[in-house]
């Protein structure tokens, strides 16, 4: 196993709608909220770990790929991770796979970094006064008294732009598949989060994301290219020629 190259992605993450991936409070106060954004320790600013994105791009690749295992335990569904660790899994071989099952693969071949706040946009909110964070007070009613219970949640607000980068190793194997062609699945699980969202609270409104400026830089030659996620043809195109290669 040899390391060939390596492909980076950058570009910005646009929250087109509030955005909310949790973060924790130590001290609740009277008044505050228990259902925070989470910030960075040192700035307080609102950012987006890569851990939320990875697992956002995974699950939702799994679903269209038809590789969510459902496991019936005493009566309760439940949907294992792809770890199935064969060589031509499109999951485990970018994503990664527990070393039980890695059957020579590899290490996982993504890397998703923490998207933190765009320099040039969070100028421009300070000189605007605008505000890094919402309140969302959302109602749960009661069916039969119609009580209110009110809940509130923070959130991004819509508009932010966040620093975005990804990085795909390119390894050489002598197992008659190209890890460089792999490269496309990548791109296909972010338009799949785009179709869907990021974060909570995507069914009620929250979350919706586009990514902007992307630009892929392939460290053999050192060059910049822009690029543009597939549109629904070739992403539909794509998943079926991918359903077809697990089929066979």
């Amino acid at each position: 196993m040899k390391l060939k190259k390596v492909i980076s992605l950058e570009g910005q993450i646009e929250a087109l709608t509030g955005l909310h991936i949790g973060g924790s409070s130590d001290i609740i106060e009277i008044g505050g909220i228990d259902n925070p954004v989470i910030k960075h320790p040192l700035t307080n600013e609102p950012y987006i770990p890569g851990s939320s994105l990875k697992g956002k791009m995974r699950s939702l690749l799994e679903w269209y790929l038809g590789k969510i295992d459902i496991v019936i335990n005493r009566g309760e569904a439940k949907g294992n991770v792809c770890s199935c660790g064969k060589k031509e899994c499109q999951i485990c071989r970018i994503f990664g796979v527990s070393s039980n099952n890695n059957n020579g693969i590899g290490p996982a071949r993504l890397v998703v970094r923490d998207a933190f706040l765009n320099k040039d946009w969070k100028n421009k909110a300070q000189e605007n006064n605008f505000l890094l964070t919402e309140y969302k007070t959302e109602n749960n009613i009661d069916r039969i008294t119609a009580k209110a219970n009110p809940r509130t949640m923070e959130r991004v607000t819509p508009g932010a732009l966040f620093d975005f980068n990804i990085i795909y190793k390119v390894f050489e194997l002598n197992d008659g598949i190209s890890d460089e062609e792999y490269f496309d699945y990548v791109l296909d699980a972010l338009k799949l989060v785009e179709y869907d969202y990021l974060g909570g609270g995507g069914s009620r409104g929250s979350g919706k994301i586009r990514f902007i400026n992307l630009v892929k830089i392939d460290s053999d030659t050192n060059t910049r290219t822009s690029i543009d996620l597939p549109d629904r043809a070739k992403l539909k195109e794509h998943i079926d020629k991918a359903k077809e290669k697990i089929q066979a």
